[in-house]
């Protein structure tokens, strides 16, 4: 499925930052900064650090939200927390594109906007893009980016470890 820069990169950003997990740390918030080319790059400190693992949290329903209606109404929440008047802009080389938060606002800000708007946008692409694994026991989300969309998993190590987990209890009951 070819997404658009907000719902593809920026919703698998969403992601990463919601996988980070609560001890997340100034360096790991870098190091996905880093890894997914968000430009500018810059230095986040240790408060701007635990507001991006406060605001993971409010992602992360996003991911676990069964229902679409409800997925609607909790992403509408998050798009009036990062409300800005969008604008095209060209940097770094790169063609033009959106964005949803001036290049000048503080990090965090600029974090919450772009993770919102791509899963905002995936959403409305395809809602059953957007999830959170289907192995009992694990808590990481995903963006199903697969040609089939039929992604239940965060990982083939935990589609693995749950097809093995099913047929054994299988086994179990045949006796």
């Amino acid at each position: 499925m070819q997404f658009n820069p907000y719902g593809g990169v920026a919703a698998q950003l969403a992601a990463t930052v919601v996988n980070a997990g609560p001890d997340a740390t100034s360096e790991t918030f870098e190091d996905i900064i880093k890894a997914y080319d968000y430009r500018p790059a810059c230095r986040v400190n240790a408060e701007e650090a635990r507001e991006l693992v406060r605001w993971a949290a409010r992602l992360r329903p996003v991911f676990h939200e069964p229902v679409l209606e409800e997925r609607v109404r909790l992403l509408n929440e998050l798009l009036a927390i990062v409300a800005a008047r969008p604008y095209i802009t060209q940097h770094d080389g790169r063609p033009p594109h959106f964005h949803y938060a001036a290049s000048d606002a503080p990090i965090v800000h600029r974090i919450k906007a772009y993770t919102t708007g791509g899963l905002a946008h995936a959403l409305c692409e395809d809602p059953r893009r957007i999830g959170a694994c289907g192995r009992a026991g694990c808590d990481l989300v995903f963006v199903d980016t697969s040609r089939n969309g039929r992604r239940r998993f965060c990982s083939t190590q935990c589609a693995n470890r749950a097809h093995v987990a099913d047929h054994r209890r299988r086994q179990k009951e045949r006796g």
